[in-house]
């Protein structure tokens, strides 16, 4: 080991792990430390920079909290938790996009049609959609869990004025896979930018804004658990997502509607919806577990 040099180093380091038990940790963590090498060499990364980016790592620690996840977040903006999305989304099922800092476990039953808008302020929206299989087969029992900002931009965990769970909930659809349930159009936002990923965005002249969205995950047995986001076709940050979230299929259609008799059946708001109201038709493909 004392004659380790800047050429050897990698090849060191992957001797030390030859002797793993688990294949696919080694295989990962070998290509990781091969690029991480790389990267310093071809970079002659200076001992400043290599202090800020540890000082970096170390005030994401410190300003991660259960509800907001500094490392998600700094995935999120590199592009790397989109990427990952990317390499494993089935090209013939509805494709997953970012979790996002804000998701919370423990959201409340919502049945097919329920009101998810309940006080918040802004125009009602109607959202209804299938959970399918490739072959458009409905999916009984997928259970979606949904979750949004309110109007003024702002998650239910990250604004204390909103009620606890406020525009969270879990939907199990019944034989025909469809769901349905009244909210309120979410707003465009900008990701946390007074933590160590803001100063990451600044620096780099980059904004933080994202466009309005509509969290999914979908869940079902005998398939591959959906994560995702549906985007508005008409946003302004569409096209400059900060987190690198948006694809073509995730994008949505608001429609004005002014004739109660326009809204999917069976809502439980369907005597209180706003004038004008908006609707909106998406559905999920889920793909089989392999």
């Amino acid at each position: 080991m004392r004659s380790v040099t800047k050429q050897t180093i990698t090849q060191a380091f992957l001797d030390y792990c030859a002797d793993g038990t688990d294949p696919r940790l080694k295989f990962v963590l070998e290509s990781l430390v091969g690029h991480l090498h790389d990267f310093a060499r071809e970079t002659e990364l200076t001992h400043a920079e290599w202090r800020k980016g540890i000082e970096l790592l170390t005030k994401a620690g410190e300003i991660s909290t259960p509800e907001r996840n500094e490392f998600i977040l700094l995935s999120d903006v590199l592009g790397l938790s989109s990427l990952v999305d990317m390499v494993h989304s089935p090209d013939d099922a509805t494709n997953s996009s970012v979790l996002g800092p804000f998701h919370i476990l423990g959201a409340p039953d919502l049945p097919v049609g329920g009101d998810l808008k309940q006080d918040n302020d802004g125009p009602t929206v109607a959202v209804s959609g299938r959970v399918t299989d490739k072959a458009g087969q409905p999916i009984e029992g997928a259970v979606l869990e949904i979750w949004q900002t309110a109007d003024n931009g702002l998650y239910s965990n990250q604004d204390a004025s909103q009620p606890d769970y406020n525009l969270r909930c879990r939907m199990t659809v019944g034989a025909d896979g469809r769901y349905a349930f009244t909210t309120v159009r979410p707003a465009p936002y900008t990701v946390p930018d007074d933590g160590p990923v803001g100063e990451l965005l600044h620096a780099t002249g980059r904004h933080p804004w994202r466009p309005s969205h509509l969290h999914f995950i979908v869940v079902a047995e005998g398939y591959r658990t959906l994560v995702t986001e549906v985007f508005p076709d008409d946003d302004p940050w569409l096209d400059q997502d900060a987190v690198f979230g948006v694809r073509e299929d995730l994008v949505m259609h608001y429609r004005e509607q002014s004739d109660p008799a326009a809204a999917p059946a069976g809502l439980e708001a369907a005597n209180r919806l706003t004038n004008p109201y908006y609707t909106v038709d998406f559905d999920f493909v889920l793909a089989a577990e392999t």
